[in-house]
């Protein structure tokens, strides 16, 4: 169990934009905070991918990054500012103020 969801309106949006693939969460060192979220559409999986499904969206995430993602959810968030994927991650202790960047 890999316990990373993704929300109702993520995975409508992964299906809107994908052509068939999927989106990718990797947590990369660096960011003001340490860590950074680097999230990309891609055409599919690499071998060693966790592929987490909802609704017909795949979400694929590597190894090293589901111990950093343990908890959290993938989401469509629509602002004023603009939408965008965001993660809801509980372990993260602080973050920056765009939230792409976090320190556990």
């Amino acid at each position: 169990m890999t316990d990373l969801t993704l929300s109702p309106s993520a995975a409508a949006r992964i299906n809107a934009i994908s052509d068939g693939g999927g989106l990718r969460v990797a947590v990369e060192g660096g960011g003001c905070s340490g860590f950074s979220y680097e999230i990309d559409i891609v055409p599919g999986p690499d071998a060693e991918d966790i592929v987490i499904e909802r609704d017909g969206a795949r979400l694929f995430v590597d190894p090293v990054s589901i111990a950093f993602l343990k908890g959290s959810e993938v989401d469509w968030v629509e602002e004023i500012i603009g939408s965008s994927f965001k993660v809801r991650n509980p372990n993260a202790k602080s973050s920056c103020g765009c939230g792409v960047s976090f320190s556990v």
